[in-house]
């Protein structure tokens, strides 16, 4: 598989597994009434997009640099997160 393709498969199987671990967090964060319950979200999502490819959070992101790392915009930027990689899907 030449070189572009297999970026264009790392890319899109990085956007799937994105938008599944993001989707499941999201409703679980929506849902929830336990103020540690979305702490614990927050913090797992705040290690995942430190690991996640550079690339791919800056196409969710808008250039923001704290988009999914603070604490007053959390809510929001899941949301967000979660519709932007759904159209890239």
């Amino acid at each position: 598989m030449p070189s572009r393709e297999r970026g264009r498969a790392l890319l899109k199987d990085s956007i799937e597994t994105a938008y599944s671990f993001l989707h499941q967090k999201r409703n679980v964060y929506i849902h929830s009434t336990l103020d540690c319950q979305k702490d614990d979200i927050e913090l797992a999502i705040g290690s995942y997009v430190d690991d996640m490819s550079q690339e791919l959070y800056e196409a969710i992101s808008d250039g923001r640099a704290d988009f999914l790392r603070d604490h007053k915009r959390f809510g929001e930027d899941i949301t967000q997160a979660v519709e932007r990689l759904e159209k890239m899907l």
